[in-house]
């Protein structure tokens, strides 16, 4: 196992009910903004709960904050708050509109250009605490101190991180997510799926309780992650795959373990250029990735042919070929498409991304860094 430190501040409040709680975690004479995405939370009940338990308090709104949150967007939120004097934010939504508030949460008191808290990794000094009422379950951000922002202008989609930025608290009602469409929902399962195994899937460092706390996660979403589908109140099924994400993305899993966010650097590509869902194209580009780095990976993935798909028979090639045809069967039983041709991308695409990523310096990719421009084309290849 490698060196780790692992420390996360985060309050869980999960279960029915716990919006209630908002009017003893957030303090009574802070001047809160309540940041939404596109107003669900309005028809599902959800606004409702959070204006009674906040009844006299000093509340602010800021809504509109859209998938894949922009700088543009973001920067009208942060001139709101200083024209407010807003001390605390209140994200209510899913992971885009909890990343956006991170963003605010650091922009509020940070002097200068903000969007080089991205571009450049400025030094996040300061934040405004904030709590969020998570109401998608996919991406972690409830529990974490990273987000990513795009730059609409540029179509740049870049992260930062900072612990200043965890949220105090997060609220987890499963029943806040009986209302999502099967799209949404499949997108969730593909995120949280994907997370677990880019901190997985790498090569073994004799971390056994880390590999089998991951595996654990994993197989619980190809169990839970359909029935959310077939049964969208299925109140068990809903609690299950919204701790499934949680602890997808939470530090811990990933604590002491090598990491490998390839996927995600090259699915943030095609999000930024042809407006594909963040979960979508996650599940693209996971398969080519494991395909074209099966050797490096080779034992984490006859671990993960055996483990989590059963697959014991035949040699070992015939088994990694065949952890990774499950892994895009399971996407697709989820309602997610796993090839860029579904999405109408040709391979007129590949150079642009391979040039995208070459022009912010030097690309290393991987557990290894050794995946460079060159094999991130061949990588897109492998996902048309």
């Amino acid at each position: 196992m490698q060196n780790f430190t692992f420390h996360n501040p985060v309050k869980i409040l999960f279960g029915q009910g716990q919006i209630r709680a908002l009017a003893t975690e957030i303090p009574p004479a802070a001047r809160i903004l309540l940041t939404y995405g596109g107003g669900s939370i309005r028809s599902n009940g959800v606004y409702d709960q959070i204006q009674q338990a906040l009844k006299g308090r000093v509340l602010f709104e800021f809504g509109g904050i859209e998938p894949n949150p922009t700088l543009e967007t973001l920067n009208r939120a942060v001139a709101l708050a200083r024209a407010e004097g807003i001390d605390f934010l209140l994200a209510v939504g899913g992971g885009s509109v909890l990343d956006g508030t991170k963003f605010i949460a650091a922009a509020i008191p940070f002097a200068g250009d903000s969007w080089q808290i991205v571009a450049s990794h400025a030094p996040v000094t300061q934040a405004i605490p904030m709590g969020t009422v998570l109401t998608l379950p996919a991406t972690g951000s409830e529990m974490n101190g990273t987000a990513v922002i795009t730059r609409g202008a540029t179509r740049e989609k870049l992260y930062f991180s900072s612990p200043l930025v965890m949220p105090r608290f997060s609220i987890l009602d499963p029943e806040t997510t009986f209302s999502l469409s099967e799209r949404q929902v499949g997108n969730g399962v593909a995120d949280a799926f994907t997370h677990v195994v880019e901190q997985y899937l790498t090569y073994p460092v004799n971390a056994p309780l880390q590999d089998r706390m991951a595996e654990a996660i994993l197989l619980t979403l190809i169990e839970e992650g359909p029935k959310t589908l077939a049964q969208p109140e299925d109140y068990d099924a809903r609690a299950n795959l919204m701790w499934c994400a949680t602890l997808a993305l939470n530090g811990l899993i990933g604590a002491g373990v090598p990491q490998d966010w390839t996927t995600h650097a090259i699915g943030h590509e095609l999000t930024a250029l042809h407006g594909i869902d963040h979960g979508r194209t996650l599940a693209i580009v996971l398969p080519a990735v494991l395909q074209h780095q099966r050797k490096r990976k080779r034992a984490k993935l006859l671990q993960y042919a055996e483990r989590i798909w059963g697959l014991r028979a035949g040699d070992e090639e015939s088994r990694i070929d065949g952890a990774i045809e499950k892994t895009r069967a399971f996407f697709e039983s989820v309602g997610v498409p796993t090839r860029l041709a579904d999405y109408s991308v040709s391979a007129e695409t590949i150079p642009v991304v391979v040039e995208r990523l070459a022009g912010r310096g030097p690309v290393a990719l991987g557990e290894h860094q050794d995946i460079d421009a060159a094999a991130v084309g061949r990588i897109l290849a492998l996902s048309l």
